[in-house]
């Protein structure tokens, strides 16, 4: 049995790991188990492609491609071992889209090399292996700017709200169709130009789509870019003649544009028009300002509610996980159960900026997992609810959304946690949300606001109970 056709089984049943890791973080319970499938998966596939890198330079003394093999093992493993240690959960969205850039413009790498380097194909062949190099550099450059441009975003580095330039969707629309007409030329006659216009191309298009899609809408950019990357690394496998690229590109291109579909539903959001760069989405204005008056509590007031209470529900947010205030989020409701009130977590699709952000944050408390239910488990609980404490949470919870038809997100299914008997919000101040939406919530009757740090103010309710 030969090198190569050893690494190719290795390379199947690493794709089998990771088909069993995508099944396995699906659910709570099976979270961790999928985490080893993929280590175990991707520990395989970097242990076949070292053996092959080896035995190519032990049999033809070509000892470069070893030594850049080893230094990119070094250097990356360095980088992605000290990040892993250093970064908050707070950072992570921001992380995993700068993450996704690196595919991408591994991509375009990929197809340039398979241009300057062509290899001897049949002539049948030759129009294909084109279209690869010409298709897998315009995915990658798009992967490459909107995972920037979505970093910049998450991490404030650069505003939220979203670009409105005049003819924004037939510039994203034109940019398509001289893709597709550069192709064409391209297959025909390919010469250098033309993949250095659609690489400029592409770099534009992939920093106006992510401009053009405001902050409530970033939790599905990241998902969609997730998507991107894993189809711009099928590109690269195809260049590559790698199967296992390919099969691995396919499952992340598909569960990405899978779980964004699902997302975009939760928000009441089209897919079509969130994947086009905010296609019919409007940016707030100034005149969306709530006016009233609202009422504040005190900490001791919040926890003599919260100790009458039957029942208490939490909906956490961004703002919970900027504050780092899981731990004592954790420690109230292990208190509050002691006193005997049914405690539970309301969790909107698209809390915080990335999917499950908040599970993550509340499992690394130590919250039980049967308490943490998804927006369609316990939205129609609220109405008999005593208290619900909104933690740093705001357009999930949104009335407008139910209410205003011209609000910027209306038709969103969010929390509807004003049908509680009481409500309180934990806010640093009167700010709108990240979508950039005023909030009606903060001025109802039954709501109250706590203002302050998130952890600092659930720190001082758990000590007066």
């Amino acid at each position: 049995m030969t090198a190569e056709s050893i690494a190719a089984a290795a390379y199947i049943v690493a794709a089998l790991l990771f088909i069993m890791s995508l099944a396995g973080l699906s659910r709570h319970e099976s979270a961790r188990n999928g985490v080893v499938y993929g280590i175990a998966g991707m520990t395989i596939a970097l242990g076949a492609t070292i053996v092959l890198t080896v035995l190519d330079a032990w049999t033809t003394g070509a000892t470069f491609g070893l030594v850049l093999l080893v230094a990119a093992v070094l250097i990356g493993a360095a980088i992605g071992l000290w990040r892993a240690r250093v970064v908050e959960m707070t950072g992570m969205p921001q992380l995993i889209a700068l993450l996704h850039s690196f595919v991408g413009v591994a991509a375009v790498l990929v197809g340039w090399n398979g241009y300057l380097d062509e290899p001897e194909l049949p002539a049948e062949l030759v129009g294909i292996h084109h279209a690869e190099v010409f298709i897998g550099v315009f995915i990658g450059a798009v992967t490459f700017t909107g995972s920037l441009v979505a970093f910049l975003k998450l991490s404030a580095r650069m505003s939220s709200a979203p670009l409105v330039l005049p003819g924004r969707n037939a510039m994203n629309l034109g940019a398509l169709v001289v893709f597709v007409a550069l192709t064409v030329w391209f297959v025909i006659d390919p010469q250098l130009w033309l993949l250095i216009a659609v690489t400029v191309l592409a770099l534009a298009l992939g920093w106006h789509l992510v401009a053009s899609i405001g902050g409530g809408d970033m939790p599905v950019v990241v998902s969609m870019l997730n998507s991107y990357s894993g189809w711009a690394a099928a590109a690269a496998g195809f260049l590559l003649n790698n199967d296992l690229l390919i099969v691995t590109g396919a499952l992340v291109g598909s569960s990405g544009a899978y779980l964004s579909y699902i997302m975009c539903k939760a928000m009441n959001r089209s897919f079509l028009s969130v994947i086009a760069g905010g296609f019919g989405i409007e940016a707030p204005t100034a005149a969306d300002a709530e006016h009233g008056e609202y009422r504040e509590l005190a900490p001791d007031d919040v926890a003599q509610l919260l100790r009458d209470a039957d029942s208490v529900i939490i909906t956490p947010g961004y703002g919970m996980a900027v504050a780092q205030a899981q731990y004592p989020v954790a420690g109230l409701t292990s208190r509050l159960r002691e006193l005997g009130v049914n405690v539970r977590f309301g969790i909107h699709p698209v809390a915080g900026r990335l999917p499950g952000h908040m599970n993550v944050l509340l499992a690394e408390a130590r919250v039980p997992y049967d308490i943490v239910l998804g927006m369609d488990e316990i939205n129609d609980d609220f109405a008999t609810t005593d208290v619900v404490l909104v933690i740093g949470a705001n357009d999930t919870v949104n009335p407008a959304a139910a209410e205003d038809p011209g609000s910027p997100i209306a038709g969103m299914p969010v929390l509807r946690v004003w049908e509680a008997q009481q409500v309180i919000v934990f806010k640093r101040s009167m700010a709108s949300g990240y979508a950039g939406v005023a909030n009606p919530l903060f001025y109802r009757e039954n709501t109250a606001m706590l203002f302050g740090d998130a952890k600092q103010r659930v720190e001082e309710i758990l000590r007066e109970l």
